[in-house]
This record gives C-alpha cells, structure tokens and sequence, in this order.
C-alpha cells in the first residue's frame, strides 16, 4: 500500500470539511474602536451585502467564494473515486484546471482588506481562524489536483 493511497482519501474528507468551517467561521476581526469589533465569516459577508442592496456582488462573492470550490471538490471526489471515465472524467479534465484558478482569490482579498484597513488607521484587523481554514482548504484541493494528476484513480 503506498503512501499516496492513503493521503489522498485523508485530504478528499479533509479539503471538504475545512472548506465548510471556512465558510462558517469568522474569516476576519476588525477593530474599530476600544469597545466596538466586527468577526463576519464568509456567509456573514454575503448575506451583508445582498440586504445592504448589492445583490450582484454578494452573488459574485457567493459564485466565487463558495460555488466554484464545492464545484472543485465534487470533481475531485467524482475523480477520485470513479473509474476514470464517462462525464465525471470530462468535468475533471475540462472544468476543474478552470476553478483551480479561482482558488485562493478570496484569501487574497481579505489580505488585502486587513492590510488596507491597518494601514488607513480606520481600524485594527486581524485573521481568524475561518481564512486559515479556508485557505488550508483551497491548497489542499490544489494538492489533490495535482496528486489527481500524477496517479491514476482507484482501480
């Protein structure tokens, strides 16, 4: 039994699971002031801005930050635990290379809104541990593709 057959299904349950607690916990703590704080998580954000009346990038977000991840993951799970052939296979090879280009957009961002907001003096930020999940998540789908790559699937 080689290595590789036992990483790879440890980090297909792991990619998913930390994917999901990145999305549900809080991705980012600012403080305004002494008494005042604010730990939106991912699906805090999204729901913010489509009642805060902008519907066309809360779905932006919601597209990027958590439909084209699962979308990922399912093809890497289908991948990994097919044959190797039929319409899994095809959304693998043809789909998957596409959102892999996606994937660490949003722990760019955020990066980039902490740097921003400690720089400006509008407020202290600080990463929590929702964006280390999330960006665990996205590197270790960007592992498994690669690993998808180098190995055949189960036989």
């Amino acid at each position: 039994m080689s290595a590789l057959s036992i990483v790879r299904p440890a980090l297909l349950v792991a990619a998913p699971f930390l994917l999901a607690l990145g999305l549900i916990l809080p991705l980012v703590r600012f403080e305004t002031l002494y008494f005042f704080d604010q730990t939106p998580s991912l699906i805090d954000i999204v729901v913010s801005l489509w009642q805060g009346g902008d519907g066309l990038l809360a779905a932006i977000v919601a597209l990027v930050s958590i439909v084209l991840p699962f979308l990922k993951m399912i093809g890497i799970a289908a991948e990994a635990t097919a044959a190797g052939s039929g319409a899994g296979s095809l959304f693998y090879r043809r789909v998957v290379p596409h959102l892999s280009k996606w994937s660490m957009m949003d722990v760019l961002l955020v990066a980039i809104v902490i740097a921003a907001a400690k720089t400006t003096g509008l407020a202290d930020a600080f990463t929590q541990p929702g964006l280390w999940c999330y960006a665990a998540s996205s590197i270790i789908s960007g592992l498994l593709h690669s690993l998808m790559g180098d190995a055949p699937g189960p036989k």
